[in-house]
């Protein structure tokens, strides 16, 4: 289902400390601790590793298993692609695109 690392993982991410995600998830402060402070893979009530799930989930977070199609193996997380995130024009790179290199050559040569 989830590991204490997922767990860790996902809590940076979304820049949350353990109470945060206690409140989110509608957990006790102990609950969050005792599960992430286990090793591997979280085990606990059905209905309260579901509950931390869901909060990672509708705060954006992906849990990736351990055949997830994009790593081939292994378990992680990632924040979800939206479709805000899709659309938004990339920010010009000084170490991939010229445009920024050849215009400011050109401001050079005017000068």
């Amino acid at each position: 289902m989830i590991t204490s690392q997922q767990m860790r993982a996902a809590r940076a991410l979304l820049g949350l400390d353990q109470r945060q995600l206690a409140e989110l998830a509608g957990l006790s402060l102990p609950t969050i601790q005792r599960m992430e402070s286990s090793d591997g893979q979280v085990r606990g009530v059905v209905d309260t590793l579901v509950k931390v799930i869901t909060a990672f989930e509708s705060a954006g977070i992906e849990l990736l298993g351990e055949n997830a199609p994009s790593t081939g193996v292994g378990r992680g997380v990632r924040l979800r692609e939206t479709a805000s995130s899709r659309s938004r024009n990339p920010v010009p790179s000084m170490l991939y695109d010229k445009a920024p290199i050849e215009q400011a050559a050109s401001e050079d040569a005017e000068r």
